[in-house]
């Protein structure tokens, strides 16, 4: 159901979102070789069908760069099987509405809480391909070139551009990576790729530059390709449904993600299940129209919120403000010149690598760079499912040995159902004055923080009663992952947001190790704060340093995988 409680803002950032989505449903048209019309029917049925069921309120939906790599590969291997667009395409419209039914079965299937059990190294490692593939893709573009449809071909085939290029496209395409970095700078009221996109677009037009067009684009109300399907010939339903099981995995971590975004800026609690039914819907609708599958896209998404969207009708209004341009503005935008697109891309890829990850991988646990430079490498040279696939079974494996390896073997279930027990003192904790008892909140962690921990131990974090210090006990945590590094960063900035004093004692080398190396001790915990036992920190409570930092600028930088 629509809201209008906050009409002026939802109105305003709907159309922010538009603005923004414009220029990257038409580049990911491009790229996916379904045409620039087929980006904006995905981003006009994503955005008003997903912001109308979905399970997230200021989610704006639409193609992004993880759903185009995956929905280009579909697309060329159907091209191959049957010589031309035009013949795949039913098989091409009945992949994607496939993806979307799975979609709603996830959400019917209540799979959605699952997904973030999902380990860092694996996320990390997947996006980061991602951003390589779609920089990649756009090499040859770039330079006024047609691209070969494969990552091999385009390695291959890089000695051939130096006598071919184009050097009107390269200013362009120069140009406008120059603007999406440079024009914030400037002010940031106007979305950059958007300065960059008509700007470029009209120099090109009025100069008469010599570079490859969009060219024409449909206007109007679409094809519903039902009739299309209908006539499909299915005796080979798996040319389909392994195809379409890989955009619908991706489609539910693409969006999900998003959604946490979305939670911890607008601090209220998604809906999972209700998200993917959303997403399902959405994917669907824009399959039956000849539209890209899509997902919760996070750059789109924070834009809406940040320009006062709150509620559903903010991304209906950004699929209404994209319908009213698909009917006005298409002799204009067939004059877009593709190099500029290529650049849009390239930095929508580079705004995808997670360099957080990146930076600590010589310094997270062997296993967990393992795991994330396998899965990098398993997108970019093999494929996206098999790669998740693959990064979940090795991190499972390793987590396995390194268990066995510290001797703490304990269930998944146990380890998380003992770690609350706050209101269970231990022998030592039962001697503490009653006025320091009333102001402290103990947490106990009775094994490794792991990947599986992370979205338990982050609830316990949200529910602490009114407490002004926290000790986190760690005596019997011989190792950290990742995903518990983060997970207790991600806590720390919280609870500082919340002026509470956070105390660790007796923690053990190797995570004392990994939060040092992350600067998370002394930046969000200083070592005043840190003792050796707990009869230590019982002691030293009233000299702990309780002058909360300004860590907003901290913050920026420890959060993880913006996403176009």
């Amino acid at each position: 159901m629509l809201h209008v409680k906050n009409l002026s803002g939802d109105i305003f950032g709907g159309l922010t979102a538009a603005i923004v989505a414009l220029p990257l449903a038409l580049a990911f048209g491009v790229q996916s070789g379904m045409g620039a019309i087929a980006g904006l029917y995905g981003a006009i049925a994503l955005g008003f069908f997903t912001a109308l069921f979905g399970g997230t309120k200021t989610q704006i939906s639409g193609p992004t760069g993880p759903m185009t790599v995956v929905s280009s590969a579909i697309i060329a291997g159907e091209i191959a099987i049957y010589g031309s667009i035009e013949a795949a395409i039913g098989t091409i419209i009945a992949t994607f509405v496939l993806a979307g039914i799975f979609m709603v079965i996830m959400g019917l299937s209540r799979i959605g809480q699952y997904i973030k059990y999902m380990p860092y190294p694996v996320i990390s490692g997947f996006m980061s391909g991602i951003g390589i593939i779609i920089i990649v893709m756009q090499v040859f573009p770039f330079f006024g070139l047609s691209s070969p449809s494969t990552i091999l071909d385009i390695f291959s085939n890089l000695a051939t551009i130096t006598t071919n290029i184009n050097i009107d496209a390269a200013i362009l395409a120069s140009s406008t990576i120059a603007i999406i970095y440079l024009f914030p700078k400037v002010t940031t009221s106007v979305p950059s790729t958007l300065v960059a996109l008509l700007s470029l677009s009209m120099i090109s037009t009025l100069l008469g530059m010599n570079v490859p067009i969009i060219g024409d684009i449909p206007k109007g109300i679409p094809e519903i390709h039902v009739d299309t399907l209908l006539s499909m010939d299915w005796q080979h339903p798996m040319v389909m449904i392994i195809p379409a099981l890989t955009l619908a995995s991706l489609g539910a971590i693409d969006s999900l993600l998003t959604s946490v975004v979305a939670d911890n800026m607008t601090k209220t609690q998604h809906d999972s299940n209700k998200e993917l039914i959303g997403q399902g819907i959405g994917n669907m609708v824009a399959g039956l129209i000849g539209g890209l599958p899509g997902a919760g896209a996070t750059m789109r998404t924070v834009v809406n919120i940040r320009a006062g969207g709150r509620g559903r009708l903010s991304g209906v209004i950004h699929a209404i403000i994209l319908v009213i341009i698909l009917f006005g503005a298409g002799a204009y935008a067939k004059l877009i010149p593709l190099p500029v697109l290529a650049g849009i891309l390239i930095t929508v890829g580079l705004g995808i690598i997670d360099y957080k990850g990146m930076k600590h991988l010589t310094i997270v646990p062997r296993s967990d760079a393992v795991v994330m430079i396998i899965v990098v490498l398993l997108t970019v040279f093999v494929d996206l499912l098999q790669a998740v696939a693959i990064g979940l079974v090795l991190a499972s494996l390793l987590f396995m040995k390194q268990m066995g390896d510290t001797a703490q073997a304990k269930s998944v279930s146990s380890t998380l159902a003992d770690n609350f027990h706050h209101t269970d003192l231990q022998d030592d904790e039962k001697n503490m004055p009653d006025d320091i008892k009333s102001q402290v909140y103990i947490q106990h962690f009775d094994g490794p923080i792991f990947f599986g921990f992370t979205a338990h131990f982050k609830q316990m974090m949200k529910e602490l009663p009114n407490i002004s210090i926290v000790i986190f006990r760690m005596q019997h945590v011989p190792t950290i992952d990742q995903s518990g590094m983060y997970a207790i960063e991600d806590a720390i900035l919280e609870l500082h947001k919340k002026k509470i004093t956070v105390v660790i004692s007796e923690i053990q080398t190797q995570p004392k190790d990994m939060l040092l190396n992350i600067k998370l001790i002394p930046e969000l915990v200083v070592e005043e704060n840190i003792f050796d036992t707990f009869n230590e920190a019982v002691q030293g409570l009233n000299s702990c340093s309780l002058n909360f930092r300004d860590i907003a600028a901290k913050k920026v930088n420890r959060h993880i995988l913006w996403r176009y």
